[in-house]
């Protein structure tokens, strides 16, 4: 941390001097594009970053030191994502679906650690239950950045962010309309037409999804619907402006069923065996009700041949009922609790009862957010500037209203004084009555309001130096938190930099280092002090290539990362918590993306490791591998293509097993019409994604086959 400190007091003075030399620079545009124009080469593309890119730049991955993972619209469209979460699964070093099926959000690890979800490069999820899952059908790209990226984002987690790209208004149009059936009663329509408004300035774009769905968990269901409209005017060739608005709601009820793991992954002491896909709360009672209305505006104008400024803001406002019963698991030792036959049995069973917790929550989010970036392009001497400076302002505010009933009708003192009334048989499970609305009203807590500002600026530079790029980034943040109205102020010196050589052999090694902070909340202590802000730091040593003779992107890196100032968990409530625990993961990735003829084949890897033993977090494999193989013939089958694709995941710290799952799509596609069955998990072998210490277990997702036509006009 000392070193970033340092390394941006001296960062600060060159940027300094780069602007004032951009003042007599000599414009080289007119003749880069002239010798640009004499290269011109057919390419095939695995990625674009756009200027709302994870890295807020549109420079070519294999240009950047910095390792980013892209899935793009195609990729999408051909292995047959049907959410968010499912997106993760072929990025190495990433770990989607983390608490498996779940239709109440899109849990995703990167590099060991939970991260940020970021929209069009604004951050959009703030904690948890607030908000409606954004749907994979109005996106254009998901962008995975990893490792610390407070530089360009402010607080956030060491193992990097997601960033998603919304559907933008396009010139030419293009009209298509989307039809899905499949497994568990799968039905989907989807609705996607953009292009100019007559021979104005304006161009448009209409996305719309509705889906009507059940799930493989027994009586639960996922419906939503999205209405995205936008609109883009351009005054000019040097102006663009662009409103995008979003209305997604989803009416579903919670898959994640916390399954007993004695049961499940652990043998029950009855020898019975619980169903992955048994529902264990009350259909009467479980939903999870999601409303996020948002709107986007985007503005980007070009000042000069050097110079030119964009800007982003949004406004959004989710909102979340929550219901959800579920077996009273007890962790660590606890585990003894489920001894299925030694609890009272209810007179209407033969035993094998457990009790249930009953959680009812409502929770809401509110988000105003701007960035504006000025961005130079121009030379210094021998020196090529790419500079970036912004300013970022964010003010977010998040309420959740919830009663808990833990164990309801357990008597923790004498077990059998206990009301079994609400438990539940997980074997064999038969409607029970729900707590009476005066218990959820005594339990009930009207949690204040938890606010959010951030206000901060930021500055970056790469420079390119005959073969050499180097990039350097600084920015400074202040942080107010504040709950129940009481606040606290952090601040912080985020710092980053980067060196990438470009070889003859276009064989680019790189390095980078870069920090992380996140404030902590709350007291510490009885002395009135605040809690250290949470800091990562990273190394990274990296090697790019993209090879003459073929299309191809071939990645590998090694990481390590330290995260300081965390919390003891074991320091009693109330008093002074050192924050002297530190974690030190480590790691090894690799990507290629190659293309032979009309074969493409995308292989992704990666090993993690801990300093310490408990240092990686459950629910984080060790080990990842995947590949997709794609055929798409250009002749004689001109308009057939398939895919099949591996998916590899090791075991975590809790012994979870390995699995490996296959998946494959195959259709039809000429000018109007697009035909294609995608089939995930085509064993359909059963599996859990992660099962905790606490005691619970999360399902993985079954065989899941789904048909898709698309008419296009």
């Amino acid at each position: 941390m000392k070193y970033l400190r340092n390394t941006a007091l001296i960062i600060l003075p060159v940027f300094c001097s780069s602007l004032v030399l951009a003042q007599t620079s000599v414009d080289v545009s007119s003749e880069k594009a002239a010798t640009e124009e004499t290269n011109i080469e057919e390419t095939i593309i695995f990625g674009e970053l756009s200027r709302f890119s994870a890295i807020k730049a549109d420079a070519p991955i294999v240009e950047t030191a910095r390792s980013i993972s892209i899935e793009t619209a195609q990729d999408i469209k051909d292995k047959g994502f049907a959410s968010l979460d499912q997106a993760y699964g072929y990025s190495a070093g990433v770990y989607g679906q983390t608490f498996g099926l779940d239709t109440r959000g899109d849990w995703v690890r990167v590099r060991g650690f939970d991260v940020p979800q970021f929209q069009d490069s604004l951050q959009s999820l703030f904690g948890n239950y607030n908000n409606a899952r954004p749907n994979i059908y109005t996106l254009e790209q998901v962008e995975i950045l990893k490792g610390p990226a407070s530089v360009l984002y402010g607080k956030g987690s060491p193992g990097g962010l997601v960033n998603i790209i919304s559907k933008r208004p396009q010139t030419e149009a293009q009209h298509e309309i989307v039809a899905q059936l499949g497994s568990f009663n799968h039905k989907q329509l989807a609705f996607d037409s953009t292009g100019q408004i007559g021979d104005s300035n304006f161009a448009y774009r209409v996305v719309a999804v509705h889906r009507d769905s059940e799930t493989q968990i027994d009586d639960t269901d996922s419906d939503s619907s999205v209405f995205a409209p936008s609109l883009s005017w351009s005054p000019s060739d040097k102006t663009t402006l662009t409103v995008l608005a979003n209305y997604t709601k989803s009416d579903t009820d919670p898959t994640a069923q916390f399954l007993p793991v004695l049961g499940t992954l652990l043998s029950a002491d009855n020898g019975l065996t619980i169903d992955n896909n048994v529902h264990l709360g009350n259909p009467d009672f479980n939903q999870y009700i999601a409303t996020t209305k948002s709107l986007t505006f985007t503005a980007e104008h070009v000042l000069s041949d050097q110079w030119d400024v964009e800007f982003t803001a949004r406004s959004t406002r989710g909102d979340v009922e929550y219901n959800q019963a579920w077996p009273a698991f007890v962790g660590g030792a606890g585990l003894a609790r489920f001894d299925y036959n030694a609890w009272p049995a209810d007179p209407r069973a033969s035993g094998n009862l457990v009790p249930r917790s009953f959680f009812k929550d409502i929770s809401s989010s509110e988000q105003t957010a701007a960035d504006v970036r000025l961005r130079g392009d121009f030379t210094t001497g021998v020196i090529e500037h790419q500079v970036l400076i912004g300013a970022t302002h964010q003010d977010v505010t998040t309420d959740s209203d919830s009663a808990f009933l833990f164990g309801f009708g357990l008597n923790f003192t004498d077990p059998s004084m206990s009301d079994p009334t609400t438990w539940i048989n997980p074997f064999n499970p038969t409607p029970t009555p729900n707590p009476p609305q005066a218990a959820f009203d005594a339990a009930f807590v009207d949690s204040p309001e938890s606010t959010f500002v951030d206000n901060a600026i930021y500055i970056s530079d790469v420079m390119t130096i005959n073969n050499i790029k180097l990039s350097l980034g600084v920015r400074y943040d202040e942080v107010t938190t504040g709950i129940n109205g009481a606040e606290q102020d952090d601040d912080a010196v985020s710092a980053s930099a980067g060196i990438l050589y470009k070889t003859a052999a276009n064989v680019n090694p790189y390095f980078n280092i870069a920090n992380s902070f996140d404030p902590i909340i709350g007291l510490n202590g009885t002395q009135g002090d605040t809690f250290k802000p949470q800091e990562g730091e990273q190394k990274e040593l990296g090697l790019k290539y993209q090879p003459d003779s073929f299309p191809a992107v071939i990645s590998v890196a090694y990481f390590d990362i330290e995260q300081s100032n965390v919390r003891d968990p074991n320091t009693v409530p109330g008093s002074f918590d050192p924050q002297n625990l530190n974690f030190e993961v480590s790691g090894v990735e690799l990507e290629a993306n190659a293309q032979f003829g009309d074969v493409n084949v995308e292989f992704n890897a990666s090993k993690l490791s801990a300093k310490n033993d408990d240092d990686l977090p459950e629910s984080v494999p060790s080990e990842l591998v995947s590949s997709w193989i794609s055929y798409k013939p250009t002749t004689k089958w001109q308009g057939f293509k398939s895919g099949l694709g591996v998916r590899y995941v090791g075991e975590d710290d809790f012994n979870t097993p390995s699995y490996t799952l296959v998946d494959a799509m195959v259709g039809y596609e000429t000018n109007e019409w697009d035909i294609a069955l995608n089939a995930r998990n085509i064993t359909d072998k059963s599996h859990f994604s992660t099962c905790l210490t606490r005691g619970d277990c999360f399902v993985g997702e079954d065989r899941n086959i789904i048909m898709r036509v698309k008419y296009k006009f």
